[in-house]
């Protein structure tokens, strides 16, 4: 039922449905009962937000060349390159849409945090000078994503500058 659903609402999303779709629209779509769509996820907004995150995250190999500058290179560009496409804009654009009050945790952003943590922990463990997660968090994944969001420019170019800054700010661990 899961991908069924994914992949009706990744067709409404696609067919500028976005701000408009309904659970039944989806059930329908899907080939389930409204019900079972509202059992599981409540409502169209958490719907929106859990296909968003899925759409945004899935399907990554974490980089790891051995040095993290070009691990956090590698990482941005294949994040640039994703979430650039239309329809992850559209994606992250929901699940933005989706929220209407500030919130405790965005599943999108701790898959993130958990990408850079690892990446961070195998760099230390190898003895190397590493920024915060907290500094790749802020200063290379929001970027990416507010370019996104707002339909900017999102390159290879654009991605490598915010790894340069951020590594500029590297610490001795």
């Amino acid at each position: 039922m899961q991908s069924a659903v994914y992949a009706a609402v990744g067709q409404l999303v696609g067919s500028g449905q976005r701000d408009t779709m309904t659970i039944p629209e989806v059930a329908d779509l899907a080939g389930v009962n409204p019900s079972s769509i509202y059992r599981r996820w409540g409502s169209i907004e958490t719907l929106l937000g859990e296909v968003a995150v899925a759409a945004l995250t899935q399907g990554e190999a974490l980089p790891d060349t051995g040095v993290l500058d070009r691990d956090l290179d590698e990482w941005s560009r294949i994040i640039a390159a994703d979430i650039g496409r239309p329809k992850r804009r559209a994606y992250l654009r929901a699940m933005v849409f989706a929220r209407n009050d500030v919130v405790e945790e965005c599943p999108c952003w701790e898959i993130r945090r958990e990408q850079a943590e690892e990446m961070i922990r195998r760099a230390v463990g190898r003895g190397d000078s590493a920024p915060s997660v907290r500094q790749v968090l802020d200063h290379v994944i929001a970027p990416l994503y507010h370019h996104a969001v707002f339909g900017l420019a999102l390159d290879d170019s654009y991605a490598e500058r915010l790894v340069a800054d951020v590594m500029s700010m590297t610490t001795s661990r």
